[in-house]
């Protein structure tokens, strides 16, 4: 079984989810999204990755001691995703939202395959998890996406870096590494499952001009509206 379409399930709301590596501005962008659709009105709802309240300290206290392996690596985010897809969004798509995912499944698919894990049995955990109206692939050079999140940091998390796959001892040389064949993964990905490409390279207001323009085009706004009820 493979991860279900928008076709498969008719939610009144709508998906958009943002992919791409660290450093190639995709949160930038999914917040100026939110911010533009509150300001005009829609129903809005924001979600991000690995950010359940149920799951978070477990998974804090995994990395902390170097307790998690690919497979419960891979299952600890799966069950935070299941957990915030429960309770928040599925429930909110019923309620006609529209709801803003800041990484979603192909983060997973992608991390888990550079762990070796296997790229069916991931899929298949993930299952219960409808695809997106929209996801945006934020493409940027690898150096740029690197030099981007290594100015900004100042120091690297030990699984950030992959330094779990004894890719390099060295953490910068297994963050190069790492993302590298995280790359790799999602460029597989893309045509798959039909992501809409950004040039992460251009100014943040073409980018950002470019997404509203993509969402009125794929999207009926005027559905997702707060209704007066005066």
């Amino acid at each position: 079984m493979d991860i279900l379409k928008p076709e498969d399930l008719k939610y009144p709301g709508a998906l958009i989810a943002v992919e791409g590596l660290d450093g190639s501005g995709k949160s930038t962008q999914i917040h100026l999204i939110k911010r533009w659709l509150e300001l005009e009105g829609y129903k809005v709802f924001f979600t991000e990755w690995n950010s359940s309240l149920a799951v978070k300290p477990a998974t804090r206290k995994g990395k902390k001691r170097n307790l998690l392996t690919p497979t419960t690596f891979c299952l600890i985010h799966c069950t935070d995703l299941a957990d915030r897809y429960e309770r928040q969004i599925e429930p909110l798509l019923r309620a006609g939202y529209i709801v803003l995912s800041d990484r979603y499944i192909y983060t997973a698919l992608a991390r888990d395959a550079v762990r070796n894990c296997d790229r069916g049995w991931v899929r298949r955990i993930y299952s219960f998890a409808v695809h997106p109206t929209i996801t945006f692939f934020f493409k940027a050079p690898l150096e740029v996406a690197l030099n981007r999140i290594l100015s900004g940091r100042p120091k690297l998390k030990y699984h950030e870096a992959g330094m779990d796959l004894h890719l390099s001892e060295d953490l910068y040389e297994s963050f190069r590494i790492f993302q590298g064949k995280i790359n790799e993964e999602y460029l597989k990905l893309v045509d798959e499952y039909n992501m809409v490409v950004i040039d992460a390279t251009q100014a943040v207001e073409k980018q950002q001009e470019l997404l509203r323009k993509i969402i009125h085009e794929k999207i009926d706004l005027s559905r997702y509206k707060w209704r007066s009820f005066r």
